[in-house]
């Protein structure tokens, strides 16, 4: 009796921090868009003046699921090139705009725009890339139906936008470049570490049955987010970035993907960089490999003599 009550209280704990697990997956906490851009701003990441200073466009592009995704599209005059620039979990696009400059002072239209579930755009739930992929290849559509046959694009993501564009990658190659900045290389691998670090437990059998509760919510098993399942079939050239001191997402998942890609690729294991930390702490560095990464792949044919002038560097 006694041993029966024990066992059942152990498997309501269990199904109970599965189920916690799971609505967190699916249901980060989100930052409030103004929130996102005054962390941005004080942080000296987004120079308000000069940010709203720039010609823009809002745009809402239709998501294969049935709801908007809001994006900011800044022009340049007359070029073809453009770069889509994928935010992390729990932010919106505010959080891409440190990385613009970089690709405007390369004469590169930038999109920014806000994953499902995020800052502005619809969406009920977070996959991880298993539906953002698609997200991102609607807004690929976008992209090549404004510049027609000549438009050359390329996707930079940071941390999950990282994973969401690898993983797009393996179903769209019309996309001429990646860059890869700390994605992790499996969610389930991922959840697993966190568990482990944040909570002390061990993976099995809560993330079993986590997933399983994520299957029957939103169709989605954690399994089913794992850009190294595929990455070992895709052509597109990729750069893949990582600071070494990422506790967050090892840089191990990096080199994993690095390592199996085939083709075309890089690797930056960027110092004194915790979790999305590695341009903010190594910007002239950064700056330097990207061009030179661009150039390699055939996307600009004129490398840069010195860092792009319109970066705002932080002395660290």
């Amino acid at each position: 009796m006694v041993v029966g009550i024990i066992i059942g209280i152990v498997v309501v704990i269990v199904l109970g921090i599965s189920w916690h697990l799971a609505n967190v997956a699916l249901h980060p906490q989100v930052k409030p868009v103004e929130r996102t851009y005054k962390i941005e701003a004080d942080a000296g990441k987004l120079e308000p003046e000069r940010f709203e200073a720039l010609p823009r466009e809002e745009v809402r592009i239709a998501s294969p699921y049935g709801y908007e995704l809001y994006g900011l599209y800044f022009p340049v005059e007359e070029s073809h090139r453009t770069v889509i620039i994928a935010h992390g979990v729990t932010f919106s696009l505010y959080g891409s705009v440190k990385y613009m400059w970089m690709f405007r002072e390369r004469g590169f239209n930038v999109l920014m725009y806000d994953h499902r579930n995020h800052g502005r755009s619809g969406g009920e739930t977070t996959t991880y890339g298993y539906y953002e992929k698609h997200d991102l290849k609607a807004c690929v559509d976008w992209v090549l139906a404004r510049h027609g046959e000549r438009g050359i694009v390329g996707v930079h993501g940071e941390s999950m936008g990282a994973a969401i564009a690898l993983q797009h990658a393996a179903i769209d190659p019309r996309v001429h470049f990646v860059v890869a900045d700390c994605p992790y290389a499996s969610v389930w691998e991922q959840f697993a570490y966190r568990i482990k670090v944040e909570y002390h437990l061990p993976a099995f059998p809560i993330l079993p049955i986590a997933s399983w509760f994520s299957q029957l919510r939103a169709g989605f098993n954690f399994k089913d987010a794992a850009p190294i399942d595929t990455i070992s079939k895709v052509d597109t050239p990729i750069f893949f970035i990582h600071g070494k001191e990422d506790d967050y997402i090892p840089p191990q998942a990096s080199i994993d993907m690095y390592m199996r890609k085939p083709g075309a690729k890089k690797l930056y294991l960027a110092p004194n960089a915790r979790h999305a930390e590695a341009f903010w702490n190594n910007q002239f560095e950064y700056d330097r490999l990207l061009g030179e990464f661009l150039e390699e792949v055939g996307v600009i044919y004129q490398r840069l003599d010195k860092p792009a002038q319109t970066l705002s560097i932080r002395n660290v």
